[in-house]
């Protein structure tokens, strides 16, 4: 797709220009400044829930790796959720 042809939604002729401006830029620049304009709409509240995140999430990877954690392996997990699917259906 070429993305100076993308359909461009109804914006202020400055926020137009400025995505028009963008669209000529490389994949990794747009990706960069798609993403700090996403960050700049998250609340000030969410960035502790971002932080009490990361905290979860880097003590889940220590639960991994000293072998606390019990890890499941996908196809197992997928058959669990197929036959709770099946039974859900059968209740209906």
């Amino acid at each position: 797709m070429n993305v100076l042809s993308a359909n461009i939604p109804p914006m202020p002729t400055k926020a137009r220009q400025v995505l028009r401006e963008a669209l000529t830029l490389p994949p990794k620049a747009r990706a960069d400044i798609a993403g700090t304009l996403l960050r700049s709409l998250d609340a000030p509240e969410e960035a502790g829930v971002d932080a009490a995140w990361v905290v979860e999430v880097e003590q889940r990877l220590r639960e991994v790796d000293s072998g606390e954690a019990k890890l499941i392996p996908w196809d197992r997990i997928r058959r669990r959720l197929e036959a709770a699917v099946s039974r859900g259906r059968k209740k209906r």
